[in-house]
């Protein structure tokens, strides 16, 4: 059985109502953590693209990607590292690399529409949660302090954080 039934949750993936671009976002991560995250996206074979300022470049290594981001601690050069990932052909998840200290990514609602969308998201979620031993929480677009859903640490699976069907609540 699902972590996660679509009829359930369905409310919370309304583009109209938690905007088009959830934020996700996995806290107190090193770049050590980045590395593992990049391992783990090379392993499990999925696409992805890499490009710093827009520009493609060949992904080397979370160090390179911090080093990118911070530019030697020069604001006027810094760049937003971005690695494209998709978990199946037709669901992107964008990573961007502001800080080490925080693994930041976007899903798009319009793509995650139905029960096998939904486990894909959540298998993601999982394999991303299980490999860093950390929590990675959804939230509604411009939203983070108040989680939709989440792969829990404690009890190994996503689960909702929200009231499905009054969010706010």
């Amino acid at each position: 059985m699902p972590d996660l039934l679509w009829d359930d949750v369905k409310a919370l993936f309304d583009p109209e109502v938690n905007g088009a671009l959830p934020d996700v976002i996995v806290e107190g991560t090193t770049a050590e953590d980045w590395q593992v995250l990049l391992d783990l996206v090379r392993a499990q074979g999925w696409q992805y693209a890499y490009s710093v300022d827009g520009e493609p470049v060949e992904l080397t290594s979370a160090a390179d990607m911090a080093a990118a981001a911070t530019a030697d601690g020069r604001p006027e050069q810094r760049v937003t590292p971005e690695l494209r990932v998709w978990p199946s052909p037709d669901m992107l998840m964008i990573f961007r690399m502001y800080q080490a200290e925080s693994i930041d990514f976007d899903v798009d609602l319009r793509e995650l529409q139905g029960q096998e969308r939904l486990d894909v998201l959540v298998d993601f979620f999982c394999a991303i949660g299980r490999r860093l031993r950390k929590s990675v929480l959804m939230t509604a677009e411009g939203s983070r302090d108040h989680p939709d859903l989440g792969f829990d640490i404690e009890a190994d699976r996503v689960v909702l954080m929200v009231d499905p069907v009054d969010p706010r609540v």
